[in-house]
C-alpha cells in the first residue's frame, strides 16, 4: 500500500504538467489565430516547441528502452 502513493504522485504531477502545457499551448494557438498569423505560427513559441520535442522524444524513449 505504501509504494502505491509514491506512484499515484507521480502520476498526478505528470498529468498537471501536461494538463499545465495543453493549456498554455491552446492559448498560443488562440492567440495567433486572434492576430491573424499562419497556422504554424503556435509551434514557433515555447509550448510549440515544448509540444513537438515531446512528440519526437517520447516515441523515440519508449522504443529506446524498449530494446534495451
Amino acid at each position: 500500500m505504501m509504494s502505491f502513493i509514491p506512484q499515484i504522485i507521480k502520476v498526478i504531477a505528470i498529468l498537471s504538467a501536461a494538463a499545465l502545457l495543453g493549456n498554455w499551448f491552446l492559448k498560443e494557438l488562440q492567440s495567433a489565430r486572434r492576430r491573424g498569423k499562419p497556422w504554424f505560427a503556435a509551434y514557433l513559441t515555447p509550448p510549440g516547441i515544448l509540444v513537438m520535442l515531446a512528440a519526437i522524444f517520447l516515441p523515440l524513449a519508449a522504443w529506446y528502452f524498449k530494446t534495451h
